[in-house]
């Protein structure tokens, strides 16, 4: 059994040098594009910037872990917004969100933009406490990734 283990390397990354590539629709509506920048399986993280066009959105989902985002341009309706009891913020902004937050949806209203660590999976769903659509682990992120930057 090995008994002493080498630590993870840094990672450094030029955002500019990374294409934008599609994030699945199958989780998101309005053409939302991303940069996955880092996965840690020893974390079970991963992190991403994304692209978001006006009337774009991410589908309901549960935090199985914690996250942070930073908005760098534009705004967010999390949680439905402040008109629905949740939060609207407008760049520059940063937001927690913890552990089995609820999304039932987050929407941009304006062209947008912002970095986001996911701490764990996401759990996409129909409503809060429904059926899984998606689990999205670092390793499935990694995968999709991947698989849109395979051309």
């Amino acid at each position: 059994m090995k008994n002493s283990f080498a630590p993870v390397e840094g990672r450094a990354v030029q955002i500019d040098e990374l294409e934008w590539a599609p994030f699945p629709e199958a989780l998101s509506a309005g053409g939302i594009r991303w940069k996955l920048l880092n996965v840690a399986p020893e974390l079970g993280s991963w992190a991403a910037i994304f692209d978001c066009p006006a009337g774009s959105s991410f589908n309901s989902h549960h935090h199985i872990g914690p996250g942070e985002y930073f908005l760098t341009k534009g705004r967010m309706e999390v949680r439905g917004g402040v008109d629905d009891g949740g939060e609207t913020v407008t760049a520059p902004a940063y937001g927690y969100e913890a552990t089995s937050a609820f999304h039932g949806k987050t929407y941009f209203p304006i062209d947008s933009e912002f970095y986001m660590t996911f701490l764990g999976p996401l759990q996409f769903v129909d409503q809060p406490g429904g059926e899984t659509r998606a689990l999205v682990t670092w390793d499935a992120v990694q995968a999709a990734w991947q698989g849109a930057n395979a051309g």
